[in-house]
């Protein structure tokens, strides 16, 4: 992986969802500190950093409810930002013919939620034909309840992606990996 065919795409890491009555802000902590150090080591590196908000009809994502916007406590200048309104950030977006006119082929996924907008997108972007390095650390979900009543766990959650994305659709990896991947690839390492 080399910085001059891979982006970063930071989804929906807005404040929509800490209205939201799932947001737990122990769950949500280790998550910025992870999404920080991706988009920090990308922009040090001079990855492209894709900024996706997500927007619809529900009072919080609307544009104009001022809760689409970046999350609080992250820092991000995006190379471009894009909205979207499914859960593909590459539908109806324009993320795909941008990436594709700058001949980016290799993906780093983070984000909001684990197992809905990032995961989408993954698969969406492989079946495309793009490289994908999901970093499962540096996307953030919340316990979800099953109709049975069973709860799901977070670490319940993120696995389950884990085992459907691995060797099918991207490669896990964590930010130190990612973030190693793209030097040794600069420097020949």
């Amino acid at each position: 992986m080399s910085a001059n065919d891979t982006a970063l795409i930071v989804i929906d890491v807005q404040e929509s969802f800490r209205q939201r009555p799932v947001w737990q802000d122990d769950i949500a902590r280790p998550f910025i500190r992870n999404v920080q150090a991706l988009i920090d080591g990308a922009t040090k590196r001079k990855i492209p950093v894709v900024q996706i908000l997500h927007t619809d009809n529900d009072d919080v994502f609307q544009l104009e409810s001022g809760f689409v916007r970046t999350l609080e406590g992250v820092a991000i200048d995006p190379t471009v930002l894009f909205y979207k309104k499914r859960h593909s950030a590459l539908v109806e977006s324009g993320l795909n013919v941008w990436l594709t006119e700058r001949g980016i082929r290799k993906l780093i996924i983070c984000g909001i939620r684990t197992e809905q907008c990032c995961e989408t997108t993954t698969r969406h972007a492989s079946d495309l034909g793009y490289q994908v390095d999901y970093v499962t650390e540096a996307t953030l979900t919340f316990p979800m309840q099953h109709p049975s009543g069973q709860v799901f766990s977070v670490e319940d959650i993120k696995m389950r992606t884990e085992l459907v994305l691995a060797g099918r659709f991207a490669r896990i990896a964590t930010v130190e990996e990612v973030l190693q991947a793209v030097s040794h690839k600069e420097t020949g390492l």
